[in-house]
């Protein structure tokens, strides 16, 4: 099947406009390693281009078109752009598995959370509309006040490649409900189906600069991005060395951020599990999305009464997933998204073994593929805490393993990292389940299951993870200032000062 990817330019001001300096960056198929199209690749003059975009959409009309217009406006806008979204399925999941490498099961499942989390937050838009002016209970019956919630400006918007415009969208979409207009720079990595979602805003009518999307490297859009003085405040999902970066740069301006960063995520498998049950949700909290998840439970801790058993099932359940090109029916496993992430997944299962620790299976390319960036799911085992593979995130099919004796043993392992993005406990004991839920250092936790996700759901970490909180209400939040008004209502005069003498 051709797929052809569609020629965008940036999309500035609810037009698209070539780069001022003209420069593109090809899209390579990760599958083929063929290069299938091209996108444009913005520096910091499209960057100022976009910011004075934004801003004008934002203040445009004393603000009454976007910024100020009734919740209930913006939700005909998201609602609008769902429908597109779902009319446009097929396309855009067969543009998002080309551009990034997940199976095409998967991206067609992305895109109904797409929808999803648009419909959502229209919803939450029209809500907000009622909220307004809430009450304050204040101890002095001589003021009245509430609050008002404002949104906060111009918001820039960082993505990631691995989930390229469901991760965009946890941020679109609320941003917008909110008020606030936005410059959202996708990963050069996978940015295709980031340009479809402007050519949607613009079919659907989206007041021109409340969106504008920017492609390119992040040295050259994205820093100056997440630097420039008018640029309100920066949402970033990425590389935990990439956010600092970001927090340095913002706390020069004092500049509010939130960080969605990396993570090396345990799960926990007691001894009293249904083995078979407990080994697919294991697999599906490694192997899912090709193992590119920053929430990925990438560190196995399993009972000792079963790891044999436990280990043995994986390994063979592992070694039985459809490793394929992402258009075949059942696969269930496609290549990393470039070759450096590639020889970066090798290069980590090829370190463990020198090491010291046991590959059970995987960690090379695939007899059958010759060509692709594919990498076999790969188990380790024989790990020791100080192991590179144990404390550092590959973000690939690579699942690391220790085995442990007690409930107390399980949770000082778990927490023992840099990072405190999510945890799952796998067990028949719920009471037991809700003890680890508790102790767990992380900002998400799964009890007998792994990776579940909903966008009414709060999503982020602890430590080196990130802080903020994306999707749910916290989602909206996160784009929006709390003001307070306080009235006087007393007719008596204040009396504190005393008034002068009368002539």
């Amino acid at each position: 099947m051709a797929i052809r990817v569609p020629r965008r330019q940036l999309f500035i001001g609810g037009q698209w406009r070539e780069p001022l300096r003209r420069q593109t960056l090809p899209v390579v198929n990760p599958a083929t390693e063929d290069i299938i199209g091209y996108i444009p690749a913005a520096t910091s003059e499209d960057v100022e281009l976009a910011v004075e975009a934004a801003r004008k959409a934002l203040t445009r009309n004393q603000g009454k078109d976007w910024s100020k217009a009734s919740g209930a406006v913006r939700a005909r806008y998201l609602r609008a752009i769902a429908a597109k979204v779902t009319e446009r399925k097929s396309e855009l999941a067969n543009l998002e598995a080309i551009d990034c490498g997940k199976p095409l099961d998967e991206a067609a499942w992305d895109m109904d959370d797409v929808a999803g989390c648009f419909e959502y937050y229209a919803d939450l838009a029209q809500g907000l509309d009622s909220k307004q002016k809430a009450p304050l209970s204040l101890p002095l019956d001589t003021f009245k006040g509430y609050v008002l919630k404002e949104p906060i400006g111009v918001v820039g918007l960082i993505t990631p490649w691995n989930y390229p415009l469901l991760m965009a969208v946890w941020k679109v979409a609320p941003a917008l409900a909110a008020g606030c207009t936005a410059i959202l720079k996708p990963s050069e990595l996978a940015s295709v189906t980031c340009l479809e979602l402007a050519d949607i805003c613009r079919e659907v009518g989206l007041p021109p600069g409340v969106l504008n999307i920017l492609t390119g490297l992040g040295t050259e859009a994205g820093a100056p991005l997440a630097s420039h003085p008018h640029v309100d405040k920066i949402v970033f999902t990425g590389s935990t060395a990439t956010g600092s970066n970001i927090m340095t740069s913002a706390a020069k301006l004092v500049k509010p951020v939130s960080l969605e960063l990396g993570g090396k995520s345990p799960i926990i498998v007691f001894d009293d599990v249904e083995i078979d049950k407990a080994v697919e949700w294991t697999m599906f909290g490694c192997f899912w999305t090709n193992g590119q998840i920053c929430s990925a439970t990438s560190r196995l801790l399993v009972h000792e009464k079963i790891a044999d058993e436990f280990l043995d099932k994986l390994v063979k359940w592992t070694k039985n997933i459809k490793i394929s090109d992402p258009f075949e029916e059942g696969c269930r496993l496609g290549p990393v998204v470039s070759k450096g992430q590639y020889e970066r997944v090798v290069k980590f299962v090829s370190n463990a073994r020198k090491e010291g620790a046991t590959v059970l299976c995987g960690g090379a390319r695939p007899g059958h593929l010759k060509k692709g960036y594919f990498v076999e799911p790969a188990i380790i085992s024989n790990v020791t805490t100080s192991m590179e593979i144990w404390r550092d995130e590959v973000f690939g099919p690579v699942l690391c393993v220790k085995t442990f004796s007690t409930e107390d043993e399980a949770i000082q392992l778990a927490n023992d990292s840099q990072y405190g993005l999510a945890g799952a406990v796998l067990s028949n004991d719920l009471e037991r389940c809700d003890r680890v839920s508790k102790a767990f250092e992380a900002g998400i936790v799964w009890v007998n299951c792994s990776q579940p996700c909903f966008c009414q759901a709060p999503w982020g970490g602890t430590k080196r993870s990130g802080f903020g909180r994306e999707l749910g209400e916290w989602g909206l939040e996160n784009y929006l200032s709390v003001k307070q008004v306080t009235q006087y209502i007393s007719n008596e005069p204040w009396g504190w000062y005393k008034p002068p003498s009368k002539l």
